[in-house]
């Protein structure tokens, strides 16, 4: 890889600034999901084992610069001790006497979380004194938060430019999976694209054009290549405005060799809501008065047998409306059809986004994907073929 990674690094004895994502989500002061702190244990663990002292570095909600007691990272804290199974101290800041003081009193193999980097604005506003502050305490750097090497912050991007920097084990296997997806694909390649509007989407649809052999729409977004085509979608929701720009998408697709397939038949109702009485109709066949909230069955047949012809699979939003029943159908049916051949070792399917992950979770498949990214925002980026500062910095010169 063209990555610094914890191969290259030497840790026994060395203040190890570790940057995760412990952004977990929480209420009344519980957390309900730690999935986050989960996938950063591979990389604390090891650490530990090799005799680093672990400082951890992470950002908590939005508190805007300021400390926002409910926006602490203390009760995270006592959460990942309880998971990693060791004792994990708490400092009540970032930088400074608190910090600096817990720091000094660790032994090799020890761990400690600092405060929320976000209760100081010189986090979000990537401040050079704010960013040596913060590597003050470390004698390298170590970035295992994907999910915000987007933003080019003091703890991702400003810290990695002061000390020796490396990708701890989740964001290698997040970087190796994205290049084994999109850079240095087994082809054919296909991309599932959903969602609700292209207009979100352009610039992701635009990188992934370049680099497919087939590209899978769906979602609402689907209804408006279809309106462009002169379609009629009855009510469904649908961009008027973007007809011109799904128009130029296809001459693209075509232009470059790669194989559109929008939906042939849709589960059209009249109203939206669980258990709405709905039907099955081609695509050019939808009653004005309904709208398309999935794709039929004859759409998810076609795309789980055009699956069976690639090598590589991106997936990034739903078929149609999955969360509210029947309209989850056909995301359902892909999403199984993908993952079980990536059960066979015949399809390397990389998927991620927001409702993606609660897609392939609702379709119970999540964990039989070859990598689902919870990246969100920086997994788009990466999609659109943007520069990722928290991933540059981590280049092996």
């Amino acid at each position: 890889m063209a990555f610094r990674t914890l191969d290259n690094a030497d840790v026994r004895g060395k203040r190890v600034l570790l940057r995760a994502d412990l952004n977990v989500p929480m209420h009344d002061g519980v957390i309900t999901d730690t999935t986050r702190i989960e996938r950063v244990l591979p990389t604390i663990r090891e650490l530990v084992e090799k005799g680093a002292k672990v400082v951890l570095l992470s950002h908590f909600a939005r508190p805007k610069g300021k400390v926002v007691p409910e926006m602490s990272l203390a009760p995270v804290g006592k959460r990942l001790g309880e998971i990693l199974g060791r004792p994990v101290a708490f400092a009540a800041d970032c930088v400074g006497p608190q910090a600096d003081s817990a720091v000094a009193a660790l032994k090799d193999g020890d761990v400690l979380l600092l405060e929320n980097t976000r209760f100081h604005a010189g986090e979000e506003q990537n401040d050079a004194d704010f960013s040596k502050a913060l590597a003050a305490n470390g004698d390298l750097y170590v970035d295992d938060a994907f999910s915000a090497a987007h933003r080019a912050h003091a703890s991702t991007e400003g810290v990695a430019r002061l000390l020796p920097a490396y990708a701890g084990r989740l964001m290698e296997e997040e970087l190796k999976a994205l290049s084994a997806a999109l850079e240095h694909p087994k082809r054919p390649v296909g991309a599932v694209i959903g969602g609700s509007k292209i207009s979100t989407k352009l610039d992701l649809i635009g990188n992934v054009l370049d680099k497919v052999d087939v590209l899978f729409i769906g979602g609402a977004m689907a209804n408006t290549f279809l309106a462009a085509d002169g379609v009629k979608v009855g009510k469904s929701l649908q961009e008027a405005d973007m007809h011109d720009t799904a128009r130029e998408i296809a001459a693209r697709a075509k232009e470059k060799g790669c194989t559109l397939v929008l939906p042939v038949d849709a589960v059209v109702s009249r109203e939206f809501k669980a258990g709405a009485e709905s039907e099955v109709v081609s695509v050019d066949q939808v009653p004005e008065d309904t709208m398309i909230l999935d794709a039929g069955p004859k759409t998810a047949e076609l795309i789980s047998q055009r699956l069976a012809e690639l090598k590589t699979l991106v997936w990034n939003g739903p078929l149609g409306a999955f969360e509210i029943e029947p309209f989850d159908k056909a995301t359902v049916e892909v999403a199984r059809a993908a993952a079980a051949l990536t059960g066979e070792g015949k399809l390397l399917t990389v998927a991620g986004g927001g409702d993606t992950v609660s897609a392939l979770r609702h379709a119970g498949v999540a964990d039989k994907m070859s990598y689902v990214s919870t990246a969100g925002g920086a997994f788009l980026e990466w999609l659109e073929g943007k520069t990722l500062p928290g991933v540059e910095v981590l280049r092996a010169s």
